[in-house]
């Protein structure tokens, strides 16, 4: 198969989608690579390193959709991006469909075979490609937190560690899944007062036992919310409905209550954003404010560390990347995993979670594969 990566053109993304080790590993399989020019400059991977390996790199974008059997990206494609997409052709990246109707549309149009790093699921129920991101994002989250809080940056002027006879800083961690956790360790070991929100009485559980009462569990009603938020000088936003969009737990009323200063972070922007103020920012202008409080809503956090993010990426998704350049359709109709992570094939819908946010008619997997 002609498996094609072009260079990111989301604003501040420096990851890519094959790294030049992923890209040995498909030549190795047997497979034509084809890189855009420039690709991997973000993470210091020039096109010899690509050359090196085996890759034959493409000039434009527009050679490497051409010539593609696959497309490997990292961020969803973008408007320029679905209009080269074509029938029979798979794409292999995170797509975050359900709050995003204007993609799905271009998505839908195009034919193409469509598979979601973000909804793959692994044999232990777990999201294996949102993972390592969920982590980079997590702890990300609270250098972004430290740093908005600070007075220049428009908060409050708090240090998170605090300092002998000066209490630390407050953070409040809604959602305790990969996000959450990875935040958590972070903010505890800059010694600030930690507290979890989750509905899973398990998951509170293994947080509890993870930090041997390092941490505040709680469990998230509204009651315990409103007064965690209120009370927080840094509010992290770590829920996720996987393929859904993410429910809005904080409102606009809510930071009526919140510390003059305060920050939000939304790690789940990518799905909608789980506070009702939330919007999509980017790196270059990454905060704005609300009624007082300190909004920072980049979209494509791992984007920052580049070098970091996008080999842990690679090595996650490489397993399944090959699965679909080996086999093709075949290895989607053979793996549920692989399965799960199919939200468009042919012009279909083929994640529930996608088609009941947007309102589309939902066809099963295996009907619209058999279909097709």
């Amino acid at each position: 198969m002609r498996v094609g990566c072009p260079k990111e053109i989301k604003n501040h993304e420096y990851r890519v989608g094959l790294t030049p080790g992923a890209v040995r590993e498909y030549v190795a399989h047997g497979h034509e690579v084809i890189i855009e020019t420039g690709a991997g400059a973000g993470i210091g991977a020039d096109d010899a390193a690509y050359k090196a390996v085996g890759a034959r790199i493409a000039a434009t974008a527009a050679d490497v959709f051409e010539k593609s059997d696959m497309i490997v990206k990292v961020k969803e494609p973008q408007p320029a991006e679905w209009a080269m997409l074509r029938e029979g052709q798979l794409l292999y990246t995170y797509l975050h469909l359900a709050p995003d109707p204007e993609q799905t549309k271009g998505l839908i149009s195009s034919g193409a075979t469509c598979v979601a790093y973000e909804t793959v699921t692994d044999a232990r129920g777990g999201l294996p490609l949102l993972a390592p991101m969920s982590e980079v994002a997590g702890r990300l989250a609270i250098q972004a937190g430290a740093t908005a809080l600070q007075k220049a940056n428009g908060g409050r002027g708090i240090l998170f560690g605090g300092v002998p006879g000066v209490l630390p800083g407050k953070i409040t961690v809604i959602g305790g899944g990969v996000v959450g956790l990875n935040a958590a360790k972070m903010a505890v070991g800059l010694g600030a007062d930690v507290t979890i929100l989750d509905r899973s009485i398990p998951r509170l559980r293994e947080l509890d036992d993870i930090f041997n009462g390092r941490v505040h569990t709680r469990y998230s009603t509204i009651e315990a919310l409103e007064e965690e938020v209120f009370s927080a000088d840094v509010v992290v936003g770590a829920v996720l409905i996987p393929g859904a969009a993410a429910p809005k737990l904080v409102t606009r009323d809510m930071l009526g209550g919140m510390k003059r200063g305060a920050v939000i972070v939304d790690v789940a922007i990518d799905q909608g954003g789980c506070f009702e103020t939330s919007k999509a920012t980017t790196h270059s202008e990454p905060t704005y404010e609300v009624d007082g409080v300190v909004h920072y809503c980049v979209a494509n956090m791992p984007g920052a560390v580049p070098v970091t993010s996008a080999h842990a990426l690679n090595n996650a998704t490489l397993t399944y990347g090959l699965m679909l350049a080996d086999k093709g359709l075949k290895a989607i109709a053979e793996d549920k995993h692989l399965r799960a992570g199919l939200n468009v094939h042919k012009g279909r819908i083929t994640n529930r979670a996608v088609a009941d946010a947007l309102g589309y008619e939902m066809s099963e997997p295996e009907v619209a594969i058999k279909a097709a």
